[in-house]
């Protein structure tokens, strides 16, 4: 379900079974426009799941069901997930009417300008990537879903993708949901970043001035102790 244009995107009630296995239990969510969260979680934890229903990509989703979210959505995994038989402009405007002059200009914005007729092998890991926020920012999206985005790409190229992430964010102002398992990224990026245990919300912090302890107080919610908090 559509929101309207003042709307927040909100989950109340969501619940999601594989077989017995309860994932998500009557899960309670609010991003506000431009917000930028992170979801943190173990493994199985359900956050892959919880993007997927906003997505509109799973409609096997329970209880009271409620899912509202705006018109203008996008997703980026952690696989760039391009065609390799299209360009790389062609990808980035797959789908979109008369988009080349856009297409050209979302790939200047991710530092790509002038490999529009490249294709996907010719590219790296972390540039697929880069293509792939091209291809999801250039449709303007009111919300952004990223799924582990950074995942597979190595330190370095992790942390230029970080800065880039939050220039384009500042720039299309989209509300962002970005699934990580990574708690330094979460706080590196993020305005609030939640922990997803059992099927519910377990742990909410808001990032800020003043904001003291959050890494630890967040690897404790995970469940990490001692020497590894």
């Amino acid at each position: 379900m559509a929101t309207d244009v003042g709307r927040l995107t909100r989950v109340q009630g969501l619940t999601r079974r594989y077989g017995e296995r309860l994932i998500l239990d009557h899960l309670d969510l609010e991003i506000a426009p431009g917000e930028f969260v992170a979801l943190l979680g173990r493994s199985g934890s359900g956050k892959s799941t919880l993007l997927r229903a906003l997505a509109g990509l799973d409609d096997d989703v329970a209880g009271d069901g409620l899912v509202e979210v705006p018109a203008q959505v996008s997703v980026v995994f952690q696989d760039a997930r391009l065609l390799p038989w299209q360009r790389v402009l062609d990808n980035v405007v797959l789908g979109l009417d008369g988009g080349e002059r856009r297409g050209r200009e979302s790939l200047a914005e991710v530092g790509l300008g002038g490999r529009e007729r490249a294709w996907p092998s010719e590219l790296s890991g972390g540039e697929q990537q880069r293509v792939a926020l091209a291809r999801s920012l250039v449709r303007e999206p009111r919300l952004l879903l990223a799924d582990e985005p950074f995942g597979a790409l190595d330190a370095l190229t992790r942390i230029k993708m970080h800065g880039l992430l939050r220039r384009l964010v500042e720039r299309h102002r989209p509300a962002v949901l970005l699934v990580t398992h990574d708690v330094d990224e979460a706080i590196a990026l993020a305005d609030r970043v939640l922990v997803l245990d059992s099927g519910r919300i377990a742990a909410e912090r808001r990032l800020g001035p003043g904001s003291t302890d959050i890494r630890t107080d967040l690897l404790l919610a995970l469940g990490v102790t001692g020497e590894g908090a």
